[in-house]
């Protein structure tokens, strides 16, 4: 299992978060707070994590801009689905738990990896994968997962915050 650890913790800097498998870091990941952007390193090699147009897409930081090697787009706003691209095989997410907010990974119809949280009251994401799954692809998928985590929190932030705007006259 991958787990996003806390920022600036087993051995990294400020503002980068170690990604952990059975406490041992195997990537690194700096993600901008303000942009749904990161950098990956995955043992010597770097990834950009970016959105471009209305996709989320990971090239390798020697790549041109516009390359694209693993991508995901949402493709129902209602049923929370999205449609990804690792390298050339087809993944399917779907939520696992609406309110645990979880997704499965399918691949054919194959699950091969589930997310998940770890931490109490800042929860943080965990993927639980096929162990044939290459590890940048798992480190794209958990940052994905954080994507979709962070904008699920905004839209609660903003409905809460409507809520009690509209009931404060």
């Amino acid at each position: 299992m991958l787990e996003l650890g806390k920022a600036g913790t087993a051995g990294t800097g400020k503002g980068v978060l170690p990604v952990l498998r059975d406490g041992s870091v195997v990537a690194t990941l700096k993600a901008s707070n303000w942009k749904e952007a990161a950098t990956a390193t995955i043992g010597a090699q770097q990834w950009v994590l970016a959105k471009a147009k209305r996709a989320l897409t990971a090239r390798w930081a020697t790549e041109p801009e516009d390359a694209v090697r693993m991508s995901a787009r949402q493709t129902s706003l209602w049923e929370g689905t999205w449609g990804a691209d690792l390298e050339g095989i087809p993944v399917e997410v779907r939520s696992a738990s609406y309110w645990k907010g979880a997704h499965r990974f399918l691949a054919d119809g194959r699950v091969v990896a589930e997310s998940g949280t770890t931490g109490g009251w800042s929860p943080r994401p965990t993927l639980t994968a096929e162990p044939d799954l290459p590890v940048h692809h798992q480190v794209f998928l958990l940052w994905l997962e954080l994507i979709i985590s962070r904008r699920n929190t905004a839209v609660v932030v903003a409905a809460s915050g409507a809520a009690v705007a509209g009931g404060s006259s």
